[in-house]
């Protein structure tokens, strides 16, 4: 089996720019999504999401049909490189464990996450993340 590949968000952001067939998924809330913001040219699949915050059962189909359209390779698990990103990089790890078990062969996470970890004020953003990082992201 595979395993999960750890990126920090500058190597990620380089690692998207460079590698044909990568796409960025973005597998936080629609409302973390929406209105705390997200990284441009990223695809919005929840992990887990409202009004349940349970595991999306149709999240490994979602992302199968995600890099078909966007790619239109015979053999999605195989040809395309998925890279995840959610708050933190917690959930990130979680949804890419799924996605190695149901046949994908290349999962990368973003291991800070969009947001970083909470600083001693338990403020997000001020230690890491791809916003820290100054990469490009927009907002609703």
């Amino acid at each position: 089996m595979n395993k999960l590949i750890d990126l920090s968000p500058k190597a990620a952001y380089d690692y998207l720019q460079k590698t044909e067939g990568s796409l960025l998924i973005d597998i936080r809330s629609s409302m973390e999504y929406l209105f705390v913001g997200h990284p441009v040219g990223s695809v919005h699949i929840a992990w887990i999401d409202e009004p349940d915050w349970e595991v999306n059962p149709h999240f490994v189909a979602e992302i199968e049909r995600a890099v078909s359209g966007r790619y239109k390779y015979a053999a999605p698990k195989q040809d395309a490189a998925v890279v995840l990103i959610c708050r933190s990089g917690k959930r990130s790890q979680e949804a890419g464990e799924a996605l190695l078990a149901a046949g994908f062969e290349r999962v990368l996470h973003i291991e800070e996450g969009f947001e970083g970890e909470r600083d001693e004020h338990h403020h997000r953003g001020t230690l890491g993340g791809w916003r820290f990082h100054g990469l490009p992201w927009e907002q609703c």
